[in-house]
């Protein structure tokens, strides 16, 4: 198969980056194509753990080379950061990874907007962010004016080029931040920044896009790999509390450069839970002590920020559309050793607004939160599963429970995790 894709079908934090991770060995080449810092990928190998933002989950492998596409907007000093604490670790990761030159930059006006904006509520809840830039870089690059991208680090017109946008920036920004903030949009200053990235990620900027064509046409295998997850896609997620990019399987093609006709599997990788970060409607959250014992047996603490996750039982309805939206020919569930400490689950099957049962996810996030999850309840298996590695070695209660959510969002299982360990996967395809 030409390109397999993994995509998050929840909120984002399915556990990604490990099945990445796993899958990387067997592909020639892996694809970060959209999202940026807010992203974090964690891959554990034996006792070591590593937490990747900007770079390909591949990385650990220097037989595959990794590349950040143009779909993905880059905050230079966070990425080099990440590169520093890889070659800290013994990982070479600037001898396999090709940036694109299409990618946008976050810039540090991008940062002074987020905090800015990051007041903003909508109908009392904040949308919430992790106040590094990513949306004002995003925004810049529809509004095309102001967008930076990493050519324009290595171009002899970056002088002229920063100094044209922060006149414009002071402008537009000098009634939303302090004097203070504002003066630290110096020229000089940046373009010196913009210079020190250039020369630390010079050498790995180049055309991605006519690279992956080359890699098409030579018959390599291509592993695409998400960020965040379907229900944060900015048009067909839980708008507006979403991200700023295509985070479902829409965006694979136009983030990556890689044609639809290339993408034959779409791997679709849930939780046997949810969880979500920040605000925004979330039907099936637990605001109990269940539900805080599944954010601690889970760690569900945000890889990027720190922040408690919201927990709450699967959600079969969410996941269900996100299947369908990303083309899913196979699930991933993950974390289902989470839930071996439980007498009974409970699975959403449908909601109920306002006296009407829907199996759809409504569009406007005031209907979404007057969703009342309708619960099918199947009986926990109370056993650790950490050392399961062959489907048949389950107890039976969770082969019914996985089979049931494999039931209710109409695709099969792929495969199966146990624990955040390689080896604690089990492989069905």
């Amino acid at each position: 198969m030409p390109a397999t894709c993994v995509i998050g079908l929840q909120w984002g934090d399915e556990a990604k980056g490990k099945l990445v991770d796993l899958l990387a060995p067997k592909h020639d080449v892996v694809v970060r194509y959209q999202g940026g810092a807010n992203a974090g990928h964690t891959v554990v190998s034996g006792k070591e753990v590593y937490k990747l933002h900007h770079v390909p989950s591949g990385i650990l492998a220097p037989q595959i080379q990794n590349v950040i596409a143009p779909g993905v907007v880059i905050e230079p000093n966070m990425l080099i950061q990440e590169l520093t604490g890889l070659e800290a670790r013994g990982i070479s990761p600037r001898s396999n990874l090709k940036i694109s030159e299409r990618a946008h930059v976050v810039m540090p006006w991008h940062l002074l907007e987020d905090r800015a904006m990051n007041k903003t509520v909508v109908n009392g809840e904040s949308i919430g962010t992790t106040n590094r830039g990513i949306g004002p870089c995003y925004r810049d690059k529809v509004g095309r004016t102001y967008a930076m991208r990493m050519a324009d680090l290595v171009s002899p017109e970056l002088p002229n080029r920063i100094e044209e946008i922060i006149r414009a920036k002071r402008t537009l920004l000098a009634s939303l931040i302090s004097s203070e903030e504002l003066a630290e949009l110096d020229p000089e200053k940046i373009t010196a920044v913009c210079q020190r990235w250039a020369q630390s990620l010079g050498g790995m900027i180049g055309d991605t896009t006519y690279f992956l064509h080359d890699q098409l046409d030579a018959g390599k295998k291509l592993l695409m790999e998400g960020a965040q997850g379907s229900l944060l896609d900015i048009d067909h997620g839980t708008f507006p509390f979403v991200t700023s990019s295509n985070a479902s399987g829409v965006g694979v093609c136009s983030g990556s450069g890689v044609p639809p006709r290339a993408i034959k599997r779409m791997i679709g990788v849930a939780k046997a839970y949810s969880t979500r970060v920040g605000g925004g409607p979330f039907p099936t959250e637990l605001l109990d002590e269940t539900g805080n014992k599944i954010r601690e047996i889970g760690r569900e603490y945000g890889t990027t920020t720190g922040r408690p996750r919201r927990c709450g039982w699967f959600d079969a309805v969410a996941v269900r559309y996100t299947a369908r939206l990303s083309g899913a020919d196979y699930l991933s569930l993950m974390m289902l050793d989470v839930l071996s400490h439980f007498e009974e689950l409970k699975v959403c099957v449908a909601y109920e607004i306002d006296g009407e049962r829907t199996d759809r996810l409504p569009c406007q996030p005031e209907l979404m939160r007057r969703c009342k999850p309708v619960y099918e309840t199947l009986p926990g298996w109370n056993q650790d599963v950490t050392s399961v590695r062959k489907l048949e070695d389950f107890p039976l209660k969770a082969r019914q429970y996985m089979d049931r959510i494999s039931e209710l969002i109409s695709v099969p299982l792929g495969v199966l995790s146990v624990g955040p360990d390689r080896e604690q996967t089990i492989f069905l395809i």
